[in-house]
């Protein structure tokens, strides 16, 4: 495997299709399995729990990135190889970027969708080059690909940026695309075909 450490940002709960935990543990178990160490958001519920457990589970490397104020609620994932306390929710994503080579997201709310923007944000405007991938459980993200459609077909979203988000229905084939992925050569504001 090309990685050495991907940031996986999903829910801090775990919803109400039973696949979707079932699937979090499993990215965690394959991850363990290609010696992919996990960077997560370090909570022991919901889907972050399951994907830390199935690193965990099947002897991996695991870095949870929490901040002090839900750590204190002991939501915090105490069995993982590494817990890193910061200050505030932005110090977690900057230190999730810094820590992988790859950001995927798995099912997730309101926060989950921050993080994934943020991350693909930074990749459009040149701050990262890394892949940005979606795991399309059970159709999950089916409507907010089609929205993303939307976005370039009136116009607000370059097709070239449509492309940097990478989409499966496997980790297999996710983490396969990932692999193949080569970032636009061109940051968003240096692109003169854009007006």
């Amino acid at each position: 495997m090309k990685f050495k450490s991907i940031a996986v940002f999903c829910a801090s709960s775990s919803g109400f299709d039973a696949l979707w935990t079932q699937k979090a543990y499993s990215v965690g178990a394959f991850m363990a399995q290609h010696n992919i160490t996990v960077v997560y958001g370090g909570g022991r519920v919901g889907l972050m729990g399951a994907v830390a457990d199935g690193a965990l589970d099947h002897k991996g490397g695991v870095i949870g990135v929490i901040p002090h104020f839900l750590n204190s609620k002991e939501i915090g994932h105490h069995g993982v190889t590494t817990l890193i306390t910061v200050d505030n929710m932005h110090q977690r994503k900057m230190k999730m970027n810094e820590l992988s080579e790859a950001i995927i997201a798995l099912p997730g709310g309101y926060g989950t969708m921050e993080e994934l923007f943020e991350m693909i944000t930074w990749g459009q405007l040149g701050l990262h080059q890394k892949p940005v991938g979606l795991l399309n459980i059970n159709g999950f993200y089916d409507h907010l690909i089609a929205f993303v459609q939307n976005m370039v077909d009136v116009g607000l979203l370059n097709k070239q940026n449509q492309e940097m988000l990478l989409v499966a229905d496997n980790i297999e084939e996710l983490v396969a695309k990932m692999e193949l992925y080569e970032a636009p050569s061109v940051p968003k504001w240096l692109d003169k075909e854009r007006s």
